[in-house]
């Protein structure tokens, strides 16, 4: 407080407050912090569920559900992605030409999955089919029948219904021009077995269909790959199973 006096009248008294600062915790800035932070430990916790609720195979399939996906350029070093392992430089299909693979692949799977078949035999015959899409493409495979074998006993060679089959699938792929992977998988053998057969009859297997598709007219040019996969990628749970038993024709993006 100061006094000051006038030239003709009574003393002019001036007050002066100091400044009234509000204290911090009356802000704000923090919730927004604390709200952060029980965000954060909400999506830990529940990461932390998903990892002790699921399985390994389960997990990988999230993981590659929410990867980009990635196939391979035509001309481009290794082999595109299989089974969610990517290999060499590439790119993602532009959304046009990734519609229009999804369209024909449809179209694909209706004709090999006995949809509109016109005769009973058919319709069994494709009953050995199965048809799914994976990032590098159409897989069609051609798997055993409980007693309906596609080959003759542990051997390579192909029965009747693995040549029909063979015939019908190079059909329907040569009306596109997509180039093709082939890979063979089979059950898993006894341990005592001197010697496991799994790794060259999966891959004799393979080189049987991919001789079946050139016999039935499909051009030799477009095929890429030819994979003996052994009984690493099992099907069903019992490595033993005759289901394991099965041919990935794969149509790639």
């Amino acid at each position: 407080m100061a006094a000051q006096r006038g030239s003709n009248g009574p003393d002019i008294i001036i007050k002066r407050l100091a400044p009234v600062t509000e204290e911090g915790h009356h802000g704000g800035a923090w919730k927004v912090a604390y709200a952060d932070f029980v965000t954060a430990m909400m999506a830990f916790f529940l990461l932390m569920w998903l990892l002790s609720a699921t399985t390994e195979k389960q997990r990988v399939g999230l993981a590659e559900y929410f990867s980009p996906t990635i196939v391979q350029r035509p001309g481009a070093s290794g082999d595109g992605v299989q089974d969610g392992v990517r290999h060499g430089v590439d790119q993602t299909l532009p959304d046009s030409k990734a519609a229009e693979f999804e369209e024909l692949a449809r179209q694909i799977q209706q004709q090999l999955t006995g949809t509109g078949a016109e005769s009973m035999q058919l319709t069994n015959l494709l009953r050995h089919v199965v048809t799914r899409m994976t990032d590098e493409g159409l897989v069609i495979e051609l798997g055993d029948l409980v007693d309906e074998p596609l080959f003759v006993n542990d051997t390579a060679q192909p029965q009747p219904a693995l040549k029909e089959l063979s015939a019908i699938v190079a059909r329907v792929l040569g009306h596109v021009r997509n180039h093709l992977a082939i890979s063979g998988h089979v059950r898993a053998y006894p341990e005592m077995l001197v010697s496991s057969p799994v790794w060259a009859l999966s891959d004799a297997r393979a080189h049987t269909v991919r001789n079946l598709l050139e016999q039935s007219g499909f051009d030799a040019q477009r095929i890429h790959r030819v994979t003996g996969y052994a009984d690493r990628k099992n099907r069903v749970a019992n490595p033993m199973d005759a289901k394991n038993n099965r041919i990935e024709v794969i149509l790639l993006r």
